[in-house]
């Protein structure tokens, strides 16, 4: 990997500027060189509040914040329009929040980034200020452009888990839920297993719905209906494809051990046993898209911030975890 890492601000009254200036002090952990799309004095005024010392140093671009790494933490100035009070996000700064993100995504796709790292936004803010997205992946998928179809996958070293409905009630879930829903996230989550995570033949095990996997029918129709049809197309097109699987039985370690992805139905069904094995150092990836995108899997928690108290590790997993897909990405172009 030759560019650096565009991590973007999230919202600037959480605890977003504060992972990332721990995440510049614990570079010595593997951490790939990143840059922060940001204000560079609200981050300075945030680092002499928690007397930390992060020399921080404005850059005209990716290319003078790679060369800088080392010594200071670079930022690409974004100006944000208000002061910045901690815990009380203002959508007034919503502007600067998502311009940061339209940058980041700019800059990959210039090839003067290398990834895209997220910082958590806080959603409701940025609808009062007229954004128009359920979130992160919609807004990105937009920006990708095309046909571009993004899914969210939630990974950490014991597990890898893609929710085919993933932000709605529970209700709209199941009406959402489709055989042709199911073939898509398999597909584009294969793909993504074997460009981005080396894995020559990926193994993905699906998850039924219902308890049991539907026991045969005796507890649900929709493993028989839809669930295991989309199995069966998938296993069409040369995926290695396994389930319906029980949800109560596909994530203990042996289990675990017999598939490389897990393809859940709902939100709770993929997120709960992942945060239960990994909290910390869970990353969101977003697969489907031109581009590579990882963002730590927690919210803003506006409740600490400006405290110092945020553990910084699941950013540093996703700054990791990025770096290491930029790096196959870049390897198999090398070859082609």
């Amino acid at each position: 990997m030759t560019a650096p890492i565009a991590l973007t601000m999230g919202e600037p009254a959480g605890i977003g500027g504060e992972i990332a200036l721990k995440a510049w002090l614990r570079r010595a952990e593997g951490v790939p060189a990143f840059f922060a799309i940001d204000d560079p004095d609200r981050l300075t005024r945030l680092a002499t509040t928690l007397g930390w010392e992060v020399p921080l140093r404005a850059v005209a671009g990716p290319e003078e914040a790679a060369r800088c790494f080392d010594e200071a933490l670079g930022v690409l100035p974004r100006r944000i329009a208000h002061p910045v009070l901690m815990g009380r996000p203002d959508p007034a700064n919503a502007r600067a929040v998502t311009g940061a993100i339209v940058a980041a995504v700019e800059l990959v796709r210039a090839g003067r980034a290398a990834a895209v790292v997220t910082n958590p936004i806080q959603k409701e803010t940025l609808y009062a200020a007229g954004f128009r997205h359920p979130g992160h992946t919609e807004f990105l998928e937009e920006l990708a452009g095309g046909d571009a179809k993004a899914i969210m996958m939630l990974a950490c070293s014991e597990l890898r888990v893609v929710p085919v409905t993933v932000h709605v009630a529970l209700r709209e879930a199941l009406q959402r839920l489709t055989r042709d829903a199911i073939v898509l996230a398999g597909r584009i989550t294969a793909r993504a297993l074997i460009s981005d995570f080396g894995i020559a033949r990926p193994r993905l095990a699906v998850a039924g719905l219902n308890p049991h996997a539907g026991e045969n029918g005796a507890m649900g129709r929709e493993e028989i209906e839809m669930v295991t049809p989309a199995i069966e197309a998938l296993r069409a097109e040369g995926f290695t494809v396994g389930g319906p699987y029980p949800p109560d039985t596909m994530f203990h370690p042996g289990a675990r051990a017999r598939y490389d992805a897990a393809l859940c139905m709902y939100h709770d069904q993929a997120l709960i046993p992942i945060k239960t094995i990994d909290f910390d150092r869970g990353v969101n990836v977003t697969l489907g898209l031109p581009f590579i995108r990882t963002s730590p899997d927690h919210g803003t928690a506006c409740d600490i911030a400006g405290k110092g108290i945020a553990n910084p590790d699941s950013l540093i997993a996703a700054l990791q975890l990025a770096g290491e897909m930029a790096e196959r990405r870049t390897a198999r172009r090398s070859v082609a």
